[in-house]
C-alpha cells in the first residue's frame, strides 16, 4: 500500500525572522551569520534571504566573499535563542495534523499522512493515531489521498503564516524521498517545476504514478546524499541527469562509491522505505571554531578545542545522551576540509574518553597536514 508523507520547510528561517522582527529589512539583501568585519572576516553564511542569493551567496558561504559580492547587504548575527522559540511555535502547529511527526531541524519536519489514503480508513488502526483523535477533525474536512493531503498543506502553511507571519513550503509524495525533493522544487525561487508546471505556490503534490517523470529530468545533485564531489565522479563518465544515473548497475555504483552506491541506486528509482519517526531524535551534536587567524600555534589549537570538548560533553549530559562516534573537522588554509571519525564498541558519556579520542584524532590532522588550520569542529553521532 502506498503512503502519503508531507514535507515542511520553513523558506530561508533565520533571515526570515529577521524581516519578521525588523520590518525595514524587506526587500533587502539580509544575511545572517558571523561578523563580516568589512571583508577581513572568518566564519561563514548560516542563512540569506531571496535577495541575497540573487547577488551568489548562500549557506556556508565564507562570510568574507559574501562580503565581497555584496557589501551592501544587512549582516546580522545568529540570535538562536529566537530562532529556537519562533522553531517550538511552528512545531507545536505542525504536529497537529498528523500523530505521526518527525522534527528533523529547527526549520523542517515531516508528516505521515497515510490516514487520508481511502484504504487506511477500513484496514488500518493505528495505536498511534487513536490516541490523538484530533487527526479525525481532518478526514472529512480535507477530503481523501493527495488531494485530501494537498487541501491540508495549504492549511498548514496557512496557518503558520497566521499565527507566527512566515511562509513555508510543503512537497508531498509517497515517501519521504520524494516529498523532500518535491519542497525544494516548490521553493518560491524555483519560478516553474520543468518537470510539472507547477507554479511557486511553496506546494508540489507528486503522486506515486508520476514519481518517475518527475525525478529523471533531474540534476543528480538534487538526489539527498549526492553532493558535489560524489557529483564530479559521475560528471566525469557522463552523468549529469537522475535518467543517466538509473542507467548504471547497482554493482557499479557499489563499486565507486561502497555500501552508499546501493542507496543512490534505490533513490535514483524513488524508493524509500524509511518511516516518518514520531519520537524526535536527536541524532548528533557538536561545534566548530573558526580561527581568526590562520594558525598551527599548538597552544591557542588545542585551548580552544578542549573549550569545545567541554561544551558538548555538557550538551550530552543535559540530554541525557551517550555517544558512540566521534569526529573531528578540520579546514585548512584554501578551505581545504577533512574530517576524521572513532566509532566506540558501546554508547559511553565519559568525559576523559571523549578528550582522549578526539585529541588523537585532531593530532593526526597536525601530523599529516603542514598547512595553516582555519576551523576546527568536534561532532558527537550514534547518540543513545
Amino acid at each position: 500500500m502506498y503512503r502519503i508523507i508531507l514535507h515542511i520547510d520553513m523558506d530561508y528561517f533565520f533571515t526570515q525572522i529577521e524581516e519578521r522582527e525588523n520590518p525595514q529589512f524587506k526587500g533587502k539583501p539580509v544575511v545572517v551569520g558571523a561578523d563580516p568585519k568589512g571583508g577581513e572576516g572568518r566564519g561563514v553564511v548560516s542563512t540569506a534571504n531571496y535577495k541575497a542569493r540573487e547577488y551568489g551567496i548562500h549557506s556556508a558561504l565564507p562570510i568574507s566573499k559574501a562580503y565581497e559580492l555584496c557589501p551592501k547587504a544587512i549582516f546580522l548575527p545568529v540570535n538562536m535563542e529566537l530562532y529556537q522559540k519562533v522553531s517550538e511555535n511552528i512545531m507545536e502547529i505542525i504536529k497537529k495534523y498528523s500523530p505521526i511527526f518527525e522534527q528533523v531541524s529547527l526549520d523542517e519536519a515531516y508528516l505521515d499522512l497515510s490516514f487520508l489514503l481511502p484504504e487506511a480508513k477500513n484496514k488500518i488502526i493505528l495505536k498511534d493515531i487513536i490516541k490523538s483523535r484530533s487527526w479525525l477533525n481532518y478526514v472529512p474536512r480535507f477530503g481523501d489521498g493527495y488531494k485530501g493531503a494537498a487541501n491540508l498543506g495549504q492549511e498548514l502553511k496557512r496557518e503558520i503564516m497566521e499565527k507566527e507571519k512566515l511562509t513555508s513550503t510543503v512537497g508531498i509524495g509517497p515517501n519521504k524521498l520524494i516529498a523532500k525533493i518535491a519542497a525544494e522544487k516548490a521553493k518560491p525561487r524555483n519560478e516553474l517545476c520543468s518537470t510539472t508546471g507547477a507554479k511557486p505556490d511553496g506546494l508540489l503534490v507528486i503522486q506515486p504514478n508520476q514519481v518517475k517523470k518527475f525525478l529523471e529530468p533531474l540534476d543528480i545533485e538534487d538526489l539527498p546524499g549526492i553532493g558535489p564531489k560524489t557529483a564530479e565522479k559521475l560528471r566525469a563518465i557522463g552523468i549529469n541527469k537522475i535518467k543517466e544515473l538509473k542507467k548504471l548497475s547497482k554493482a557499479k555504483l557499489k563499486n565507486m562509491f561502497g555500501v552508499v552506491g546501493e542507496t543512490f541506486y534505490e533513490r535514483a528509482r524513488g524508493i524509500d522505505e524509511e518511516e516518518v519517526s514520531p519520537e524526535e531524535i536527536i541524532k548528533s551534536t557538536g561545534q566548530e571554531h573558526t580561527f581568526e587567524k590562520d594558525t598551527r600555534d599548538p597552544e591557542i589549537i588545542f585551548e580552544n578545542f578542549e573549550k569545545m570538548i567541554k561544551e558538548v560533553h555538557q550538551e550530552l549530559l543535559k540530554n541525557n545522551f551517550s555517544f558512540r562516534t566521534i569526529t573531528v573537522v578540520c579546514r585548512f588554509q584554501g578551505f581545504e576540509t577533512h574530517t576524521k571519525s572513532k566509532t566506540l564498541n558501546i554508547p559511553i558519556r565519559d568525559f576523559e574518553i571523549l578528550k582522549k579520542e578526539a585529541k588523537k584524532l585532531l593530532l593526526k590532522f597536525l601530523v599529516e597536514n603542514p598547512k595553516l588550520i582555519r576551523l576546527i569542529g568536534l561532532k558527537m553521532s550514534s547518540l543513545k
